[in-house]
């Protein structure tokens, strides 16, 4: 299988934990075990000159090793030269059709491998799973996945077609202590246009402005505003160099300003002359190269020594600061760089992406998990209610006419609509971001909000004024407003100074009450919004003690599986047809008898476009579906009464 390739290394390793909790088994990508791929920078997908080549994979017992040859297009020898210096050392996959048993990937078909700038944190990433259309512990859905995996690359092919006489110097080089020439020679032309430039600034006392004005304008692609980010990409050894001639420019610069101010200014002018002459014929690599890159003069004068770095690097280890270290010697430096901070590192990203700060949402991961799910959207339910006295069995009395039985038919129809979430980039700014994956982050906000905002339209509902973009709650319908047929409306009555105590013990007594006409699958679950949930968590009993320890011991007193805490339904209200208001405090039900229904082709779907009059590309997600209770009584909705007309009181009974 190792036929001609330019380098090669891991695609993705079996048994890594990824940030979700999902983890990649043996041989899940076995299908793709000898198939060639696209090879693609960066995960664009957007236009054919991201396709830089083609990867070969191999199925191994560790995972999937790839074989990676590069295209001849221009791109492709960018991140051929890339690959070559090591700039680049992470790969990663792109995945569909991936299948789950509990938190194990069993199966998937990678669809392409990429160069990425920086892999994620040991482990792997899986985004973006679409809409779940079945109950049970296994599920075989198209999800999509996106794994990072953080492995160095083997480019040994590359190496190969270095100068091997050139390797044999370096090598040799490497043996011993590199002298300044050497290091100077594994300089790229920007890190030396950089490091002319600081020179020329620190030579700028003495007044050498024309060494400047050539440095600054010797590579048209160097940018002095980018000084942090050239030499933060230098090594070690290259920056003791560095170091070391910026100081011994500005001691020679030094040297001159104090020569020239004891001149009167004639003698100025003439200097000035012969200076500009001597940088108009020889240039600036010939004032470098005579003053400072001359191994003869290395030593001479009070600039930074050799000694004197080895001093500094010594004194930063101590006090945890190489600026502070400087600082002991800014007799050297102190005119030397206008800002010193220019040498020091830019500053790093804690995280590979930027963390969201968002809502907790433990409950809606539930909802999701937890409710029923059908193939089609478009859902009927029929109820006969024989509860009535109509419905009851009568006596016969002789000679009277029998009476037939009267059953109250109660039908109900629910139709989908489509929720989407629209964000659109600019294709400057996608390009100008490279610290993260933009178009990937964006994606994954997308779905958490769509996610949550379906989940909170289920439960509590939309809560805009209507309008376009109202999610209807004839199409998903809340269990909190829901039909009394469906929802049991419960008021407790809480007095205004009651204490912690005696408002657990209302909601708890008003919620077991409820049960009595509650007919829901199994046991139900309870969502509450947070200030109830701490009052009751907080109730204590005449000796001071807490009476409910943990929220397990809360919900063994309510009879539910689980309490989940809804941020969004903090200060909810709603008004009933006899215009009184209700506050809401918690929902009670099985998420079992909650339907989400989508129809084929009505899933999460993801849509890119490019709009190329305005260079800017438009992410939009979307799903059609339909949501409602399917049970008679399978809800209960633990409410107080708010209605102005009775403030501080809460009265009425609806269940």
């Amino acid at each position: 299988m190792r036929e001609k390739y330019d380098f090669s290394g891991w695609a993705t390793k079996n048994n890594l934990r990824c940030s979700d909790g999902r983890t990649i088994l043996r041989d899940a990508f076995i299908d793709n075990d000898g198939q060639t791929v696209p090879l693609v920078w960066q995960h664009q997908h957007n236009s054919p000159e991201n396709v830089i080549g083609h990867a070969l994979l191999e199925n191994r017992a560790d995972g999937v090793y790839a074989y990676c040859s590069f295209n001849s297009s221009p791109k492709a020898i960018q991140a051929k030269e890339l690959v070559k210096h090591g700039d680049v050392k992470s790969l990663s996959i792109y995945a569909n059709g991936l299948q789950h048993q509990g938190a194990n990937v069993l199966h998937g078909i990678i669809r392409e491998v990429s160069l990425v700038l920086a892999g994620a944190n040991p482990g792997a990433t899986i985004d973006y799973p679409v809409l779940q259309h079945s109950d049970g512990s296994y599920s075989e859905i198209n999800y999509e996945a996106t794994i990072y995996t953080d492995e160095d690359l083997d480019v040994d092919s590359l190496s190969h077609e270095d100068n091997e006489e050139e390797t044999e110097e370096m090598d040799k080089n490497n043996s011993n202590e590199r002298t300044i020439k050497d290091v100077l020679a594994t300089f790229s032309k920007t890190q030396l246009n950089a490091l002319y430039y600081l020179v020329a600034m620190a030579a700028k006392s003495g007044g050498n402005a024309k060494a400047i004005k050539h440095a600054a304008t010797e590579d048209e692609n160097f940018d002095p505003k980018q000084l942090k980010k050239i030499v933060n990409s230098l090594n070690e050894e290259q920056k003791k160099v560095l170091y070391f001639l910026v100081g011994k420019a500005a001691e020679e610069g030094k040297n001159k300003k104090v020569q020239n101010e004891s001149d009167d200014d004639d003698e100025d002018e003439e200097n000035d002359e012969e200076m500009s002459h001597s940088y108009d014929e020889g240039g600036y690599d010939d004032y470098m190269k005579y003053n400072v890159f001359e191994g003869e003069d290395m030593n001479r004068g009070n600039s930074i020594s050799h000694a004197d770095m080895q001093d500094i690097f010594d004194n930063a280890k101590r006090c945890g600061s190489l600026k502070t270290a400087f600082a002991s010697y800014a007799d050297v430096i102190e005119h030397s760089v206008s800002d010193i901070n220019y040498l020091f590192p830019d500053y790093k990203q804690l995280m590979k992406d930027p963390e969201l700060v968002k809502r907790d949402d433990e409950w809606v991961r539930a909802f999701w998990d937890g409710a029923h799910k059908t193939p089609f959207s478009r859902i009927r339910t029929t109820y006969a209610d024989i509860t009535a006295d109509e419905a009851r069995a009568k006596g016969y009395i002789k000679g009277k006419q029998k009476i037939e039985e009267v059953i109250t038919l109660l039908k109900r129809t629910t139709d989908p609509q489509t929720v989407y979430k629209l964000q659109k980039l600019h294709r400057d700014d996608i390009l100008d971001i490279t610290d993260f994956d933009v178009v990937a982050w964006i994606k994954a906000e997308m779905r958490i909000l769509l996610n949550e905002e379906i989940a909170r339209a289920a439960l509590i509902g939309d809560g805009r004024a209507a309008g376009d973009d109202k999610i209807d709650e004839t199409h998903i319908r809340p269990v909190w407003t829901d039909d009394d047929f469906y929802t049991i409306h419960k008021d407790v009555v809480i007095a205004d100074n009651a204490t912690n105590a005696q408002q657990a013990d209302a909601i708890i007594e008003g919620a077991l009450r409820a049960r009595v006409n509650y007919k829901g699958s199994g046991n139900p679950s309870a969502f509450f919004d947070p200030d109830t949930l701490t009052t009751m968590l907080l109730a204590k009993d005449t000796n001071g003690r807490n009476i409910y320890n943990s929220i397990d011991d809360l919900a063994k007193a309510l009879r539910v599986n689980k309490i989940y805490e809804v941020p969004l339904m903090a200060n909810q209200v709603r008004t009933d047809k006899n215009s009184k208001k209700h506050k809401l405090l918690g929902l009670i039900f099985s998420l079992k008898d909650y339907n989400i229904g989508a129809d084929k082709g009505g899933q999460v779907n993801m849509f890119d476009d490019f709009d190329i009059d305005y260079n800017r590309y438009a992410y939009l997600i979307e799903t059609r579906c339909s949501g409602a209770i399917t049970k008679p009584y399978a809800a209960i909705a633990i409410e107080v009464d708010v209605t102005p007309a009775n403030p501080g009181k809460n009265t009425g009974d609806n269940g």
